[in-house]
């Protein structure tokens, strides 16, 4: 077994590929934001909407809805992808 002894310049030319490795693993595994998720009165609060109006949304489709249980809630994300591309 023989032993080799590098200089600190063939060490950086050693390490380039691993740092852009490690470059490229981080912008694809970068943390994805978790989901907000409000009530019915949350949301009619933030829209500053009654309640009748946001059933009558849910049911035009123009906003998505999900039940767990008897519980309604909403996306704060798609919420603001509805409001951003209704001007569209």
């Amino acid at each position: 077994m023989s032993i080799t002894i590098a200089t600190p310049e063939q060490l950086q030319e050693l390490l380039k590929p691993i740092e852009y490795e490690l470059q490229e693993l981080r912008e694809k595994f970068t943390l994805k934001e978790p989901e907000d998720w409000l009530t019915r009165e949350q949301t009619a609060t933030l829209l500053q909407i009654a309640y009748p109006t946001l059933h009558d949304w849910c049911n035009k489709g123009i906003l998505k809805h999900y039940k767990i249980g008897n519980r309604t809630y909403f996306s704060r994300k798609q919420i603001n992808e509805v409001l951003y591309n209704s001007n569209k």
